[in-house]
């Protein structure tokens, strides 16, 4: 036997565990039985069901029958509204009974839908019923669902009410009638919104109108259709707007964090947005300014001190400018050329940076950096390095146009600066330090479109030439009077001074490298005379001013130390 095989001291013998081991891990018995088998998901599957299949019984009943010559179009019409009546008495019935609230709600559900769809089918297929008549009685059958579902406090009766007419309205009318009832069904569901959080509600009332306009407004585009059908469709994108607005002031006032309210109404201003698609240029500018208008001036409005007891949210706020933001952008396009574009641009961005420098508004701020962006980005296209090197290209390119969008350029970078100084004062002031560099960058590049646009302008043999001499000067004296200002704060405001110190250095070293790598090469008699002259004058000038600023702070400095 070996000498391992004897029980060892404290080892237990062979198939035991050792004392204080935990037992094996044993999987748990499972607790939760399978999906099908958890109470009210499969009535609730079937009752869904139930419902898309009756209600597509319903318009066949309406539309297939009447395409195939069943029956008349009495009992059809009479047929399908017995049997709409029918199915919500049994709805009420069933679900007072215990278990029964799920197939009430179904039952329920598709009897409204199936009574607004009969409506609908009276109105627009058969004509038995003029519009304004059809759309009251249609209002009718939704507001008495919604306020059934109230009482119930049921979102799915809601829903699968406006579901189930949003999805079968297609297969029985289409085009402006379709809208103007998916309208009536977006109004009758918006006094729920005062009492019920329904995000979905919120969802599927707004996005059935949205989709069908969106539709007519493709289709329009597409067939060139007459100016009437325009104007109808404009009416309702305007309708769908307008409710959407009050749906989510209704909403955000009493619930603050309804982001999803916030989403409905975004959603709302989309067919509206995109109207200019319809109509001529001038046109297309009327209607996209008084939207830009209207969503702005909500968003302005709101958002000052007298509008506070109004309760509306940021996010609510912010998506009605972006809103306007979106229209008034779609206005300067309409209304500009191809070279004149970036000048409305960059008037917009100045006024966004203003008025967020102002009063102190993150979201203006943001809107002109936008706008911002957008115009430079256009102007350096139009006046790119290649065409401000190259005087053939200056003299084909460039003018008055230019010239002008340049000059707002670098007011916007200055506002810009500004503007971000005003909304956001207790930054790092590294932060600080990189949009001064980057204003700087900007504001160079504009004043060199400026002087060439201008002297390229005014037809002068040599204006190519003075435009860039012009440049040059104008960049080392700005840089010297970003100097100056920097050691002017040197001790009151060091944070500011660093800034405007690191600015300035920078551009003297950009206006030095393009005296010595361009203006060098390029001008040439008594143009780059002026030139070095000036630039030479002006960096004395700031050496001087530097150094003695410095040696008057050492000055400070030691009396301090001798007086302590």
């Amino acid at each position: 036997m070996p000498p391992n095989a004897w029980p060892q001291p404290g080892v237990p013998p062979y198939g035991q565990r050792p004392s204080g081991t935990p037992p094996p891990y044993t999987r748990p018995p499972r607790t939760t039985p399978p999906w099908w088998q958890r109470e009210g998901v499969v009535s609730r599957l079937l009752a869904v069901a139930g419902v898309a299949v009756t209600l597509t019984g319903v318009v066949m009943l309406l539309v297939l029958a009447a395409q195939a010559g069943w029956f008349g179009p009495v009992p059809r019409v009479a047929a399908g509204a017995v049997f709409s009546a029918a199915l919500v008495a049994a709805g009420i019935r069933v679900s007072g009974r215990a278990g029964g609230r799920v197939g009430g709600i179904a039952l329920a559900a598709t009897g409204i839908a199936g009574g607004y769809l009969d409506v609908l089918a009276v109105t627009t297929l058969y004509g038995w019923l003029h519009p304004v008549i059809g759309l009251a009685v249609a209002f009718g059958i939704a507001a008495g669902g919604v306020a059934l579902a109230m009482q119930w406090r049921s979102q799915p009766f809601a829903v699968l009410v406006v579901a189930g007419v949003a999805a079968l309205s297609p297969a029985v009318t289409g085009d402006l009638a379709l809208i103007a009832f998916l309208i009536v069904l977006m109004a009758a569901c918006l006094p729920v919104h005062r009492r019920f959080d329904w995000p979905v509600l919120q969802i599927a009332r707004t996005l059935p109108a949205v989709l069908a306009t969106l539709w007519a407004v493709g289709d329009a585009v597409i067939n060139d259709p007459a100016a009437a059908r325009v104007l109808w469709i404009l009416a309702g994108a305007t309708a769908i707007a307008l409710l959407g607005a009050v749906g989510v002031v209704d909403s955000v006032r009493r619930r603050p964090k309804d982001i999803v309210a916030t989403v409905a109404f975004a959603l709302s201003t989309v067919p509206l947005l995109s109207m200019p698609a319809l109509f001529d240029r001038p046109a297309a500018a009327v209607v996209s300014g008084i939207t830009a208008a209207a969503l702005l001036g909500a968003a302005a409005l709101t958002s000052a001190t007298f509008a506070a007891p109004l309760r509306i949210p940021l996010h609510t706020r912010a998506t009605a400018a972006v809103a306007g933001a979106l229209a008034l952008l779609a206005a300067c396009v309409t209304v500009t050329a191809d070279d004149t574009l970036p000048i409305a641009l960059l008037a917009v961005a100045a006024g966004f940076l203003a008025v967020g420098g102002q009063a102190k508004s993150l979201l203006a701020a943001l809107l002109g950096t936008a706008f911002g962006i957008l115009g430079t980005g256009l102007l350096v296209t139009l006046a790119n390095t290649e065409t401000l090197a190259t005087q053939r290209l200056a003299v084909d390119d460039l003018g008055f146009t230019t010239a002008i969008a340049a000059v707002l350029a670098v007011a916007v970078a200055g506002l810009g600066f500004r503007c971000l100084r005003t909304v956001a004062p207790n930054r790092d002031t590294g932060a600080d330090s990189v949009f001064g560099v980057i204003a700087a960058l900007i504001a160079l590049y504009a004043t060199t479109v400026t002087t060439v646009s201008l002297g390229v302008a005014t037809g002068a043999e040599d204006g190519f030439v003075a435009g860039h001499s012009a440049a040059t000067i104008l960049w080392m004296a700005g840089a010297t009077a970003a100097l100056f200002s920097g050691l002017r704060l040197l001790t009151s405001a060091p944070s500011a001074a660093k800034v405007a110190l690191v600015s300035g250095l920078l551009v003297t070293a950009a206006a030095l490298a393009k005296l010595f790598l361009f203006d060098l090469a390029t001008l040439d008699g008594l143009v780059r005379v002026l030139a070095f002259l000036v630039v030479g004058v002006l960096l004395l000038l700031a050496g001087t001013r530097y150094a003695r600023a410095f040696a008057d702070a050492a000055a400070e400095r030691q009396e301090n130390s001798a007086a302590e």
